[in-house]
């Protein structure tokens, strides 16, 4: 998704300065543990310490206030039903949380009998007491806490204001902004206040023409206000005939952008890519306020579908340092993990700006770039090494020069930033590995971790590059069922079989890790779960019929749990305290009515989030 003056970084602002690095946590060290430990080394030694810890405790009773119990275990009455994404035990019966850590997995009688050995290690009068039992319902399963590898957790938040989505034409669309300015008295009889909205997408209408500034003037209502609606992607706007006067005089031309033009040479009031930020200058800053009411908007839903940490992918000052200031006040209640946008036409700042690694109580993580490399497919943006088939003319863009890519990638990394780049068009992707291959040349890529945003068009000889490199392929399923629809006519029928390539990109021994590109597609996860597996719309159908669109390249189940959590862990330097049910971890889980493991394809839409839990306290649903 692209960025704007809500949607972080085409405006022409400064990078942050100042960060502060409070906080500096280890958690970026990656952790590895043996085969063997997992169930007797790894769990004695934590229980070892509980129980050393609770002699102190005895024999100190009266020096110490009494705390609340933070320690439970939690069990399926049916057997191994906790899915711990952890190879050394796959699946457990019960886990066991102590202080917001797990301390113990396995079945009710190992983690019995582990505590009792325990407590005779320490030979110690005091017990290492085993925590209060509970259970999940039978049928439910836990897994892992939840991780959006991509998406904008602001902007989000911002489409619930005036959303824009499954409207059929142009003309009902302005009849949505109509509605809403009639639901608002005081921006009804004020015509300077300026209205946004987001979430139109042509793509989809009837007639899949652009939209113009003509269409919000046909209405009595609409017409004559300042109006910035963003489209579903976040690759375009669509503005008004006031907002156009504004920006006179407009440019011929916008480098890594598009100011669409009538058969005049008009401007239409569509803003592609870079050309965007041509409007964004008009928008009001938000406050604080309104940036808190799109955060917790979209953090309440977040948490109801299971996710425990999202990866927002474009953080620009406005952002990060409210994002700072929440993990300042401890009101985060969601991990976060910051990709900080660069902007090509400002001073490169990897040099001068400190990282943010564990912040807020290791809720608030911003130690990447966000780099765009070109636009999306969805508005002809993406770049290509040939002529779209919908349109010969073009080839799409390069958001950024390649020279300048092979400039500020190797001195990013050279600074330990993790350098994340957004590449769609098969020509980007091209560019952006050429440029992390020059840049890894010798270098640790397990420190490094690179990550290519989107990786959605790929030439072949590329798919075997991201396993050859390290290069993480971020990618978001749901991408693939709602573009699956256009696509080939936009790319004919033989480019279109490197559209989303999952399966080539694994087999190929790249890393995939998943996310949604929210508020672009849905929040709920498993609505990605079920796309990667399946390639299926939620009616079950696709342009290839019941088995998938190009099926050959699904997912399997255990690939997409593991692309929602461990892989997302490792892709931001986490894994060893995220990702996985492992003694010593954060206990991140989730709750689910249903095996989405073992049950049909068509229930797994159907699955419930019976409880989200963050540091071992539920903060959605119950256990």
């Amino acid at each position: 998704m692209s960025s704007s003056r809500n949607s972080p970084g085409l405006r022409k602002r400064q990078p942050p300065s100042n960060i502060t690095n409070d906080k500096c946590a280890t958690s970026d060290t990656p952790l590895h543990y043996s085969t063997k430990s997992f169930a007797t080394g790894r769990y004695l030694l934590v229980l070892v310490s509980l129980a050393l810890s609770a002699t102190y405790l005895y024999f100190h009773k009266d020096r110490v206030s009494p705390e609340p119990s933070t320690g439970y275990v939690l069990c399926s009455p049916s057997g191994a039903n906790i899915y711990t994404v952890d190879a050394a035990a796959p699946k457990v019966q019960c886990l066991v949380v102590q202080n917001g850590k797990f301390v113990d997995a396995g079945s009710l009688e190992e983690v019995q009998k582990r505590w009792s050995s325990a407590a005779a290690a320490a030979n110690t009068e005091a017990t290492a007491t085993l925590p209060p039992i509970r259970f999940i319902p039978a049928g439910a399963i836990i897994v892992p806490g939840i991780t959006d590898s991509h998406a904008h957790i602001l902007e989000y938040g911002f489409t619930k204001v005036l959303p824009l989505e499954h409207t059929r034409t142009a003309t009902e669309t302005v009849g949505r902004v109509r509605a809403y300015i009639e639901s608002k008295p005081d921006l009804l009889v004020d015509k300077t206040k300026i209205v946004e909205g987001w979430g139109w997408d042509h793509t989809k209408w009837s007639e899949t023409s652009w939209p113009s500034a003509a269409d919000l003037e046909s209405d009595p209502i609409v017409a004559g206000r300042p109006i910035i609606l963003q489209s579903k992607d976040g690759h375009a706007l669509w503005v008004s005939q006031k907002i156009l006067s504004a920006v006179q005089p407009l440019p011929a031309e916008v480098e890594g952008g598009v100011i669409v033009r009538d058969k005049s040479d008009q401007p239409t009031g569509v803003l592609l890519d870079n050309a965007q930020g041509l409007a964004n200058a008009h928008r009001p800053e938000p406050s604080y306020e309104q940036l808190s009411l799109r955060f917790n908007l979209t953090a309440e839903e977040a948490v109801a579908n299971g996710l425990t940490c999202i990866h927002d992918a474009g953080f620009d000052p406005m952002s990060l340092e409210f994002f700072k200031r929440r993990a300042g006040e401890g009101t985060l209640p969601i991990r976060v993990y910051g990709m900080t946008h660069f902007n090509e036409s400002t001073q490169y700042w990897g040099d001068s700006v400190e990282k943010i690694i564990g912040g807020g109580n290791g809720r608030l993580t911003a130690r990447s770039v966000k780099i765009f490399a070109d636009g999306a497919l969805r508005t002809g943006g993406a770049a290509l090494y040939e002529p779209y088939a919908d349109n010969p003319s073009t080839n799409g863009f390069m958001r950024i020069e390649p020279e300048v890519l092979n400039a500020v990638i190797p001195r990013f990394l050279r600074d330990g930033w993790q350098v994340n780049v957004h590449a769609i068009g098969d020509r980007a992707n091209g560019l952006v590995l050429d440029a992390f291959e020059a840049a890894l040349k010798d270098a640790n890529v397990t420190a490094l971790r690179p990550r290519l945003e989107h990786a959605q068009i790929l030439a072949e000889k590329d798919m075997a590059r991201f396993g050859a490199l390290g290069v993480i392929a971020s990618i978001q399923p749901t991408h693939a069922t709602d573009d699956m629809w256009y696509a080939e006519e936009r790319l004919g029928p033989t480019r279109i079989k490197s559209l989303y390539a999952f399966r080539s990109i694994l087999d190929h021994g790249g890393r995939i890790t998943l996310g949604s590109d929210m508020p672009v597609e849905g929040i709920n996860p498993l609505a990605g779960f079920y796309a990667a597996v399946t390639r299926l719309t939620e009616e079950g159908t696709s342009p290839h019929g019941p088995e998938g669109w190009f099926p050959e390249q699904r997912m399997s189940r255990m690939e997409a749990l593991k692309g929602m959590t461990w892989d997302p862990a490792y892709a931001s330097f986490s894994e060893g305290t995220l990702g996985s049910i492992s003694a010593g971890k954060h206990a991140d889980f989730v709750v689910l009515s249903q095996d989405i493991m073992t049950i049909a394809t068509d229930k797994i839409l159907s699955t419930k989030v019976l409880a989200t839990v963050i540091d071992g306290g539920v903060v959605y649903g119950s256990i």
